[in-house]
C-alpha cells in the first residue's frame, strides 16, 4: 500500500504592505519544510496590488517548485502566470476558470462542507476541492463548519485532492491529517506563530506526519 501524504498549503496574510518584504518572509517559511503551495489571497484591493504582489512571491515559490495559486480572479492568474486559481462558489464557474488558465493550470473549488458541491466540481475536472472552515477562523467570514469525517468519506470515495481549511493550527491540524485531507490550507497559524513562520512550517509538518501514522494504522 502506498503511504498517503498531505501538504501544507499556505495563503498569505489578509494584507501585505510591502510585497518585497514579504517575499523574504515567505522564503524563510519555505525554508522550514514541505509546502506544497502557496495561495495569494488579497480582498478589496486594487489589481495594481495584486499584481505587485505575485510578482513578488511567485519567484519565490517557483524557485522551491512549490505552486503559485491566485485566490479568486481566474483572469489575473491567466494574465500573471500563475499556476493556477481558487474559486469560490460566488467567483464564476469551473468551466470559466478551466477557460482563463487553460487544460495545464490548476482549477480549485471551494466547497464549503458539501459532498454534492464537491463531487459536481471533481466530475466536472476540479484539481483539488477544499472543505471547510473546519475551526473558527478570524481570516474571513464562515457559516460552514465540516466535521472530519467529511474528509474521510472523500479519500475513500473520490480520487480528486481535497484541501482542510479555516482556522487550521499546529494545535488542531493533526485529526485532518488522519482523516484524509491531502492539503492542509494555514494562513494566521503560520505568519503569527509565536516562534516564526519557519518554525510553524516545521511543527506542522511534524504534525502532519502524525497525523499519517494515525491514518495508515486506521486509529
Amino acid at each position: 500500500m502506498s503511504v498517503p501524504l498531505c501538504r501544507l498549503y499556505l495563503i498569505t496574510p489578509p494584507v501585505i504592505a510591502d510585497p518585497a518584504a514579504f517575499a523574504q518572509t515567505l522564503a524563510a517559511a519555505l525554508e522550514g519544510g514541505d509546502v506544497g503551495a502557496i495561495q495569494l489571497r488579497l480582498k478589496a484591493v486594487p489589481d495594481e496590488a495584486i499584481e505587485a504582489a505575485a510578482r513578488a512571491l511567485a519567484p519565490v515559490a517557483a524557485r522551491r517548485d512549490v505552486a503559485f495559486i491566485l485566490n479568486d480572479r481566474p483572469d489575473l492568474a491567466a494574465r500573471l502566470g500563475c499556476d493556477g486559481v481558487h474559486i469560490g462558489q460566488s467567483d464564476g464557474t469551473y468551466e470559466a476558470a478551466r477557460r482563463a488558465v487553460g487544460p495545464g493550470g490548476i482549477v480549485g473549488v471551494t466547497c464549503h462542507d458539501s459532498r454534492d458541491l464537491a463531487m459536481t466540481a471533481a466530475e466536472a475536472g476540479a484539481d483539488y476541492v477544499a472543505f471547510g472552515a473546519f475551526f473558527p477562523t478570524d481570516t474571513k467570514a464562515t457559516t460552514h463548519r465540516p466535521d472530519p469525517e467529511i474528509l474521510e468519506i472523500w479519500q475513500e470515495t473520490m480520487l480528486t485532492p481535497c484541501v482542510a481549511i479555516g482556522g487550521v493550527t499546529v494545535d488542531n491540524c493533526r485529526p485532518l491529517a488522519a482523516a484524509g485531507a491531502d492539503f492542509l490550507a494555514v494562513s494566521a497559524g503560520v505568519w503569527r506563530h509565536p516562534a516564526g513562520p519557519a518554525a510553524a512550517v516545521a511543527a506542522f509538518n511534524s504534525e502532519i506526519a502524525e497525523g499519517l501514522k494515525l491514518r495508515v494504522a486506521g486509529v
